[in-house]
């Protein structure tokens, strides 16, 4: 990690990041918490988290922006784009007002799509190859421990002085990154422009991955993952209660996951090196499956152990997948196959919390927990048998 930060554009970069990660993380919590007061509903404040989630189905289209034009400048210009989206808060004054606040999620969620398509490809522009599993380590090292501060800071920062200052906050930190980033001084050719039609364009990063055998693989074992990963978010509850704790107890639950989050980021370079992107991402896989499975047993210090052990495990699966995209990626399709990975696991993903929501109605939690551990080891099982022996980056890249 300390040779990966001797450069002084990757300390900007991830400087720059840490810092609007924060006012992520801090006003999303923000934006349900504000429905919920100005509505009295959990409808509408579930529903700024639906907004959201549609408004990441726009990645395809911020892939092919990505794709098209300097990364560095968009990626400024995202983030003014994002600080004047939140500013918009600030006419948030009672129930009528209320609208505005879906407004801000959904363009949050189109304006956070450009950004990160973007930052795929600048990421293989500051960090040579080989220090790219390291960089993605530390990406989700700041990001998991962040989740872990962020959003009690902006909780709190709500009850004490409402939501408008929150939005300020997180305007000033997107302020933070843009200045990081024009301040950069990595070197990047202007994208040629592809005489192929727009279909063809959008589509180009899903024929990607859907041709090259290693990313299918992950991809498909990570799809089939997320189609049960959701069930956590519902029997989540339903075990709090089983070990006598009140719903508050997830921000807890949720800190053990965390901790395990934060190790597993350190640690997934290395362990990538020995075992490869594919077998990695099928062993998180299977971690996550072992977590899940002590939630079966109803005991706090195994519910503490299985948490963190998902945690550990989900993130190494991360770190793996986000780096064999990059790698396996020529750098002129590199947003358009983030942003395809990115709709082909978030979707799959939102329907498993509808369904689980729904099976809840009618199966006990245990059920939801084993069959949710049974998909993931199949997932598991699958990339481990598909796994083959390669370099970890394909002759693609060169493109």
């Amino acid at each position: 990690m300390r040779s990966l930060l001797r450069s002084r554009d990757a300390r900007l970069l991830l400087g720059g990041e840490a810092v609007s990660l924060f006012g992520d993380w801090a006003l999303l919590i923000v934006l349900g918490i504000w429905a919920k007061s100005l509505t009295g509903s959990n409808a509408a404040a579930g529903l700024v988290f639906f907004v959201f989630a549609a408004g990441r189905l726009a990645a395809p289209l911020a892939g092919v922006l990505a794709d098209r034009v300097r990364r560095r400048p968009l990626m400024v210009g995202a983030d003014v784009f994002l600080a004047a989206s939140v500013l918009l808060l600030l006419f948030v004054h009672d129930r009528s007002d209320a609208w505005l606040i879906y407004v801000v999620a959904l363009l949050y969620a189109v304006g956070g799509s450009v950004f990160d398509s973007a930052r795929a490809a600048l990421l293989r522009l500051v960090f040579p190859e080989e220090q790219l599993p390291e960089a993605n380590g530390l990406l989700q090292t700041i990001t998991q421990g962040l989740r872990l501060v962020a959003p009690l800071a902006g909780a709190g920062l709500y009850a004490l002085v409402g939501g408008g200052a929150v939005a300020v906050l997180d305007a000033a930190t997107f302020a933070v990154s843009a200045v990081a980033l024009s301040a950069l001084r990595v070197h990047e050719a202007k994208p040629e422009r592809e005489d192929h039609a727009f279909v063809d364009e959008v589509s180009a990063g899903a024929r990607h991955i859907l041709a090259t055998p290693e990313l299918k693989t992950m991809l498909v074992g990570g799809a089939v993952a997320m189609l049960v990963i959701g069930f956590a978010e519902t029997f989540v509850f339903a075990l709090i209660d089983a070990i006598g704790r009140p719903p508050s107890f997830l921000g807890v639950t949720s800190t053990m996951q965390g901790v395990g989050a934060i190790i597993g980021g350190l640690g997934a370079a290395a362990v990538m090196r020995r075992v490869g992107d594919v077998r990695l991402v099928g062993i998180g896989l299977a971690g996550f499956a072992v977590g899940d499975l002590l939630f079966l047993v109803p005991n706090l210090a195994t519910v503490f152990v299985g948490f963190f052990v998902a945690g550990l495990a989900i993130t190494l699966a991360v770190v793996a997948f986000m780096t064999a995209l990059q790698t396996r990626t020529p750098l002129a399709l590199q947003g358009r196959v983030s942003a395809a990975a990115d709709v082909a696991l978030t979707v799959p993903q939102t329907l498993s919390i509808a369904l689980g929501a729904a099976l809840s109605t009618v199966v006990p939690y245990q059920a939801l927990i084993a069959a949710m551990a049974v998909v993931l080891g199949l997932a598991a099982l699958y990339l481990a048998r598909a796994a083959v022996v390669t370099p970890a980056a394909s002759p693609a890249e060169a493109g």
